[in-house]
């Protein structure tokens, strides 16, 4: 997988199937991580998970596509289908996968759907670790394609083969390559059906989630880009996370993990909170742990389209957040709908700024200059059991803002010192809109180093 460079002009590679034969195992065998969810329920796949890869240092952008289910087809799954090819119509190579052993007539019915785009097929028979059920696959060749690769995405066997048959087909000369800077990464997250995939949507100009009714429909976390005046942006759209004792299915399991690990991959969290619900447990709980890991965060009133437009709703609203976030009042509260797009402009507005301050970097003798004036302004306590000293202090980190101040006796500074601290950093160095990790730790400690 790619993380420190940025390519332009990738060809497109799509994985296609008919649910449960192995595409996102082989999604994640192609990028040598796990990022697709896999799952023995069919259907797990739904949106388009989309990702760079290298394959032989040669760089291509990989979908996992939703499973192709064409018998009775309705709801979800008909949205699953209708967005699966119009991802294969501007695909420049299509992985046909298929399943070892008798063809069925829901894969003649795919291969028949498919024949438009023949001369990009790749087709690979999976599951044939070990010469399983090959003699059988081979039946394929009957559809008339003069070339089948046997593989098997769980165990790597034939998964050169089909590298170097990918890489053929492909054309690289327009290919650009560049390092990857000030690209702002925002991750979407809350409850389901907040309308996640809805902003998604409206921010890359495309439909790479599915938006339905249907709580739950985005499972794996989808990745967009989009720039907005000039700014390069990654949207990361991901699962609703709902209540633990809600969570029953693996499928669900894996997918609200993923989104809990998306945090780690985002700059900044836009939680999306159901404006006429108003803010849940789950809100808190997810706040908390962008909060924790010191990313930036962004709460979205969404659907404030259908509340009261009366002179103090908003500020009612506000209010009300900032008395249950309780130490979070530096987080921006931002009244959106993501279906008509007011707010969605200074979201990204406010994005920018807390891009900026959360790369904000302070040299060491202007912290420590500020350090001066606040212990002056607001001196230790002086007691026998609650006096220490503040030695020094330095910036461990940007992004997350990570500081640590370095303290005569760690035990007697009060968690209503440390908050002093905090604030006075927050409002003297720059960090108005973001998280500060404050660190208390011995002097003696960095002596001994």
């Amino acid at each position: 997988m790619l993380t420190n460079l940025k390519y332009a002009n990738l060809p497109v590679v799509v994985i296609a199937g008919r649910p449960n034969v192995g595409k996102s195992t082989l999604f994640n065998r192609l990028l040598h991580k796990r990022r697709a969810i896999t799952d023995p329920t069919p259907g797990v796949t739904r949106d388009p998970v989309e990702a760079d890869c290298l394959i032989n240092e040669k760089p291509l952008r990989l979908i996992d596509t939703g499973g192709f289910k064409l018998a009775d087809v309705e709801g979800i799954d008909k949205l699953v289908v209708e967005r699966t090819i119009d991802t294969i119509k501007k695909a420049d190579l299509v992985v046909l996968l298929l399943e070892a052993g008798e063809i069925t007539s829901e894969d003649e019915e795919l291969i028949e759907l498919l024949r438009p785009y023949r001369e990009k097929l790749i087709v690979c028979v999976n599951k044939t670790e070990g010469g399983r059920l090959e003699a059988d696959s081979w039946n394929v060749m009957s559809f008339g394609f003069e070339k089948v690769l046997m593989i098997s995405a769980e165990h790597g066997d034939n998964i050169g083969e089909l590298q170097q048959e990918i890489l053929k087909r492909l054309d690289f000369s327009n290919v650009k390559e560049s390092q990857e800077e000030q690209t702002i990464r925002i991750a979407l997250l809350g409850k389901p059906n907040t309308g996640k995939s809805t902003l998604s949507n409206r921010l890359t100009g495309a439909n790479a989630s599915i938006v339905s009714d249907i709580p739950g429909t985005t499972r794996d976390t989808v990745e967009g880009r989009f720039k907005w005046k000039s700014q390069e942006f990654i949207i990361l759209d991901t699962a609703g996370i709902r209540r633990k004792a809600k969570v029953s299915e693996n499928i669900e399991y894996y997918s609200v993990n993923r989104a809990i690990k998306t945090i780690n991959d985002a700059d900044i969290v836009v939680l999306m909170i159901d404006a006429v619900e108003g803010l849940s447990d789950q809100d808190k709980k997810i706040a908390a742990l962008a909060h924790d890991k010191g990313r930036g965060i962004i709460l979205a009133l969404n659907k404030w389209d259908t509340m009261p437009q009366l002179k103090n709703t908003f500020k009612t609203a506000e209010d009300k957040i900032h008395f249950q976030f309780g130490q979070m009042e530096y987080a921006p509260i931002i009244p959106v709908s993501a279906k008509d797009g007011s707010g969605v402009d200074k979201i990204l507005s406010i994005a920018v700024k807390m891009y900026k301050q959360l790369n904000t970097s302070i040299s060491t003798s202007h912290l420590n200059q500020a350090l001066e004036q606040w212990l002056t302004e607001h001196p230790p306590p002086s007691g026998p059991r609650t006096r220490f000293k503040v030695k020094y202090a330095v910036q461990k980190s940007a992004n997350p803002v990570h500081f640590i101040f370095f303290t005569s006796r760690t035990q007697a500074v009060s968690d209503s010192y440390v908050s002093y601290l905090k604030n006075r950093i927050r409002k003297d160095l720059g960090f108005s809109m973001v998280p500060v990790l404050l660190e208390i730790k011995s002097s003696s400690e960095d002596r001994k180093k």
